[in-house]
């Protein structure tokens, strides 16, 4: 079976490593060249995403120092393929060795068995959310390219279990998001979710949410009318981390409740720039960007690995009782908000340059 471990199609990503392995790695290609590199930066978005970093994440600490190998000489980008690795240092990989034979519920060790005839028990192996370290770091090198054209990527938390703030962006100070642990630019709000999460940990059980991403400064044309339409890259890039369950855009789901006439978003001429009045569109309209902020939403289920008994089987068909041991986030959220932006920003950035390539 062959297994795919590329993303994109100009600026393409391709990961390895396993979650108990020597480390986790990529290699970036397609990134253009002479883009200053602030490793300060790139190694701050893998700080977002670490382990270990509140109360309210993993224990497992782990330093997520990243190492360039290639791609990079006298501070910028040659244009030659990004080689990257950041070693694992605090495996604890005897926590999995109850689940060697046993099937986790709602996780892949089911499904993974079924299609390569084996798998790496020993925290999911590549199907862990680790493998996502990879991804923050091409995200990171896409955010750097995109900075130069007036690209704004962010993304934060905005629901967790039923705690919920609204739904327009504008009416929160987005520079506020990094300072809680949840991650969220509402600082009450946040304590309400922050408290839910150790409850819910407490408890040995876990929770899910939402992740709000807005990408500011787009230019219009990105995206095409029909098989690679902006919204759909963008899904699926999405819907590609683990624990994902839901993607939209725009109004989403909220505004099947509406005509019509209420939806549509009417243009006007902005000092000589077309606009338009509303963004129910959430930026994207027949698949192409239409220069408007883009808004969309990611729903994360809760995290399947559960510290309290659970039925399930064997990989004979035998019926057990599963205990988990080890350490795992009680909510998948707060570490999530990176990973978000960093799969936003390589899908605006791959479609960039696909749109130059296609207007030569």
């Amino acid at each position: 079976m062959i297994m795919r471990n590329t993303f994109g199609h100009i600026f393409t990503l391709t990961t390895f490593g396993e979650s108990h392995g020597a480390g986790i790695g990529g290699v970036v290609d397609g990134m253009p060249a002479g883009i200053d590199v602030d490793m300060d930066f790139i190694q701050s978005e893998l700080d977002r995403r670490r382990p270990g970093q509140s109360r309210i994440t993993t224990g497992r600490q782990e330093g997520d120092v990243v190492e360039l190998l290639s791609g990079v000489f006298e501070g910028k980008t040659t244009g030659c393929p990004i080689g990257f690795l950041v070693r694992n240092t605090n495996q604890h990989s005897s926590d999995y060795e109850n689940v060697r034979d046993v099937f986790r519920p709602s996780h892949a060790d089911f499904t993974y068995t079924e299609k390569y005839g084996l798998r790496d028990y020993r925290g999911g192996g590549r199907s862990s959310a680790r493998e996502t370290i990879s991804r923050c770091v091409g995200g990171a090198f896409a955010k750097l390219a995109l900075r130069q054209l007036g690209i704004d990527i962010t993304a934060y938390t905005s629901q967790v279990g039923n705690i919920a703030i609204g739904n327009d962006y504008h009416q929160y100070d987005l520079a506020q998001i990094e300072k809680n642990a949840v991650r969220c630019p509402d600082a009450e709000v946040a304590k309400q979710m922050e408290q839910l999460i150790l409850d819910v940990k407490a408890d040995g059980d876990t929770i899910g949410g939402i992740i709000t991403g807005v990408i500011q400064g787009c230019p219009v044309g990105l995206g095409e009318p029909a098989f690679s339409k902006l919204h759909a890259d963008l899904g699926a890039a999405m819907l590609s981390i683990n624990a994902v369950k839901g993607f939209e855009y725009g109004e989403g789901f909220g505004g099947v409740g509406q005509r019509g006439s209420e939806q549509n978003d009417i243009f006007y001429n902005d000092n000589g720039r077309i606009s338009t009045r509303t963004n129910h569109s959430g930026g994207i309209q027949g698949g192409i960007s239409n220069g408007q902020d883009i808004v969309f939403r990611v729903l994360f289920k809760p995290v399947a690995t559960q510290l309290r008994p659970q039925p399930t089987v064997n990989q004979k068909g035998e019926e057990t009782v599963l205990e988990m041991k080890g350490r795992h986030d009680p909510c998948v959220l707060p570490r999530a908000v990176p990973v978000v932006e960093a799969m936003a920003a390589m899908t605006i950035l791959d479609h960039y340059l696909l749109n130059k390539a296609t207007h030569l």
